[in-house]
């Protein structure tokens, strides 16, 4: 099949795409807020092409996924995950976070069966912890996503229109050429999900603690991020998450935004194979 369903035990109902030879390595990528697995077609069907089995799914709350009030945490979400791999028998894979996605990624590996996982990405991703705390006084203070919880409350549309078009791609920035696809392509996943699950989800990437599933992640990792993310600080994560994993790499690329993936493929994609096939 091309796409399916899977129902988690608590019911819920998750959306995947499976897409090449079933015998192939799988490569699965885990999507960032507000997002689906649209976001990642760049890089499914890039991996297709070098012979990968690709699996993405959405996140419960997400895309074409249940929108569900309950369950949209990190622990829930990095379950549904092993829900996912043992209905399709995934082993030996590759799974690539973006943003929150590498939480869920971060998360899920830690904890994974053995044979399951053979290496993880983080991009951009929010690990260790986005928000100050006294443990992290590096980090970003609650007002900033109590801002985001009021305008996805006060405008969820305009909001989801004034992310893409700003910090997300680093489309605010002088000079910087503006793919108005992206941006419309940001709204329309967006808005396919859930308004209770996408508010419940900034919590769960902003104020969850992965210090200790960095520790607990055996294989290797690659963490990769964009010098002037806008919205997941490199200093407060990258940095950090790389010093807490047993066989972590860091690559960082000058200029470039969050969502990096979308408007430098040209430059993810090749590091990004080059790391499957090492």
């Amino acid at each position: 099949m091309s796409n399916g369903i899977i129902t988690t035990k608590d019911g819920t109902r998750i959306f995947y795409k499976d897409w090449g030879p079933k015998s192939a390595q799988p490569v699965v990528f885990h999507h960032g807020w507000p997002l689906s697995a649209d976001d990642w077609d760049n890089q499914m069907l890039f991996f297709l092409s070098e012979g990968f089995r690709v699996i993405a799914h959405d996140r419960r709350g997400h895309g074409r996924s249940d929108q569900t009030d309950t369950g949209n945490d990190m622990t829930t979400y990095a379950a549904d995950v092993a829900e996912l791999a043992r209905a399709l028998d995934l082993k030996n894979a590759i799974h690539i976070g973006h943003s929150t996605g590498g939480g869920e990624v971060a998360r899920y590996v830690a904890h994974a069966e053995k044979g399951r996982v053979a290496k993880a990405v983080l991009m951009g991703a929010v690990p260790p912890i986005m928000l100050k705390t006294p443990a992290n006084p590096q980090g970003l203070p609650l007002d900033v996503f109590d801002g985001f919880r009021s305008a996805l409350v006060a405008n969820r549309a305009q909001f989801f229109i004034d992310v893409p078009a700003g910090p997300f791609y680093g489309f605010n920035r002088p000079g910087a050429k503006v793919i108005q696809g992206l941006i419309n392509n940001w709204w329309r996943q967006g808005m396919a999900g859930g308004a209770k699950a996408q508010y419940d989800c900034i919590a769960a990437f902003s104020e969850t603690d992965f210090t200790e599933d960095l520790k607990a992640i055996s294989v290797p990792v690659l963490v990769m991020h964009g010098e002037d993310d806008q919205i997941v600080p490199i200093e407060d994560s990258a940095h950090k998450a790389v010093k807490l994993l047993k066989h972590g790499t860091l690559k960082t690329y000058p200029g470039l935004p969050h969502g990096m993936f979308a408007t430098d493929p040209e430059k993810i994609n090749p590091d990004l194979l080059a790391f499957a096939r090492s």
